[in-house]
């Protein structure tokens, strides 16, 4: 009975060592798949949910749609974005009402979780598929996404 066992075990151990070296031919032989990055920069297809930075899309009138409600602001687990606010009249009914004047992104700590996007109720904020961002100073990785004179888009 031993006998039987100790050349079951060695019939075993060398069907896996075949097994895993017809695997590993069968990897040689098959086509590179190398992705040359420095020369095919723009040839590259991403993914429809690849999160690469965090974008505010602007019309063609530098309108965005970001009331400036702070809930992006509220669910990011870092304090990645900042939303800074202004008072402004309204001219319809004379009303103060706040208005976006910076919307401050942080990308060094951001954790590309998408909870910003997600429970935007405007949409205002979208994901982009820049993923270069190498820097030599941190501060330059601090980005301000709504552009200088933008104002909140008419509906």
């Amino acid at each position: 009975m031993k006998i039987f066992n100790y050349i079951k075990r060695i019939l075993t151990g060398l069907y896996r060592l075949f097994q895993g070296m017809y695997i590993s031919m069968l990897n040689m032989m098959r086509p590179k798949v190398t992705e040359q990055y420095p020369e095919n920069r723009g040839k590259y297809v991403y993914f429809e949910r690849f999160r690469g930075m965090l974008t505010m899309p602007h019309n063609e009138n530098n309108e965005h749609r970001c009331t400036a409600c702070g809930i992006c602001t509220t669910n990011c687990p870092n304090g990645t974005i900042r939303v800074i606010t202004k008072k402004e009249t309204d001219e319809t009914t004379g009303k103060e009402k706040r208005a976006l004047d910076r919307y401050m992104y942080d990308l060094g700590s951001c954790t590309f979780c998408s909870l910003c996007t997600i429970t935007c109720p405007q949409n205002a904020i979208v994901w982009n598929n820049t993923f270069e961002h190498a820097v030599f100073t941190p501060a330059k990785l601090m980005k301000q996404l709504n552009r200088e004179g933008a104002r909140l888009e008419s509906k």
